[in-house]
């Protein structure tokens, strides 16, 4: 009985979520740019779908994991995904594509979009898996002291800064179109050349993404406290929130980054990139440690 249950509960949600997505996409109607786009790995109507299914299993299993319920895994969750889907992807976004397809106006209205679905359909979501009622349960997260937190909160962000640069070079920035697209066509420069000249010519991009490392950790933070499976189900779950929704969209035409191989590049730069760091973050904040040696991910010998 329980499995025949979620014969109707998943495609119901799958229907809830495009319907809040869909409804969030008006945000943005009008502002965007008359620019030619190549076309997406599939047409709009599958890519809706697919963005629906990956998304709606995601939220499902992030709620089903937490031992939390009611109004409190609600909100948490919605809030943990707004920041991980829409706000973060959105800061990057004003960061790297104001000025060249993204407008004032059309700005502030992509933060608008992901409202509807994480205050709609992430509730509902909940209530849908039968998780609506408040327990009394205590939450199962484990409290990391204020000692732990002043080393590990630079070293995560010391870590997302060094996965984000090593992607970006040595996947996206490999792509002859993509640098064309961003200003910088002609071959690549060398590895470490090119990073100091990035340094030289755009001082706050290293010190953006320092920030955007600690805000990716807040936006796991809530998943990883109320847990109630074991780390590694725990860091595989906070690795797909961070990397599959703000990535799978890439599958679709986009008049904001027009050329194919350019979403194609990103996709594959940024969803490896965060994945990874997902599971970093789980590690790291899971429990308490003495030091950055008994992180089982920073050991030489392999976890058991």
């Amino acid at each position: 009985m329980a499995v025949l249950s979620w014969i109707w509960r998943i495609p119901l949600l799958v229907v809830l979520f495009d319907v809040f997505f869909i409804l969030g996409a008006l945000a943005v109607a009008g502002e965007i740019p008359d620019i030619k786009s190549e076309p997406g790995m599939v047409s709009t109507e599958v890519g809706v779908v697919i963005i629906g299914v990956a998304n709606t299993l995601l939220v499902t299993g992030l709620v089903l994991s937490s031992g939390r319920s009611g109004w409190k895994l609600a909100s948490l969750m919605a809030l943990s995904y707004y920041g991980a889907v829409t706000f973060m992807a959105q800061i990057e976004t004003w960061y790297f594509l104001s000025g060249l397809t993204v407008s004032r106006l059309l700005l502030p209205r992509l933060f608008l979009m992901g409202i509807p679905v994480a205050l709609f359909f992430v509730p509902l979501a909940v209530w849908i898996c039968g998780r609506g009622r408040n327990d009394s349960t205590p939450s199962p997260g484990v409290t990391i002291s204020l000692k732990q937190w002043v080393w590990k909160l630079p070293l995560l962000a010391i870590l997302y800064v060094i996965l984000y640069w090593s992607a970006g070079y040595f996947i996206a920035w490999q792509n002859p179109e993509l640098r064309a697209f961003y200003g910088s066509p002609g071959e690549a420069m060398p590895f470490w050349t090119h990073t100091a000249d990035s340094i030289h010519t755009n001082p706050g991009l290293f010190p953006f993404q320092i920030v955007r490392g600690l805000l990716w950790t807040l936006c796991a933070l809530p998943v990883i406290r109320g847990s109630k499976v074991n780390v590694w189900w725990t860091a595989i779950l906070v690795g797909a929130l961070l990397s599959v929704p703000q990535n799978i969209g890439h599958i679709l035409a986009n008049p904001l980054l027009p050329l194919a191989s350019v979403r194609l590049s990103h996709m594959i730069e940024t969803a490896s990139s965060t994945f990874l760091f997902g599971l970093i973050v789980t590690r790291v904040l899971y429990r308490n440690h003495t030091s950055v040696r008994d992180i089982p991910c920073m050991k030489q010998e392999p976890i058991r």
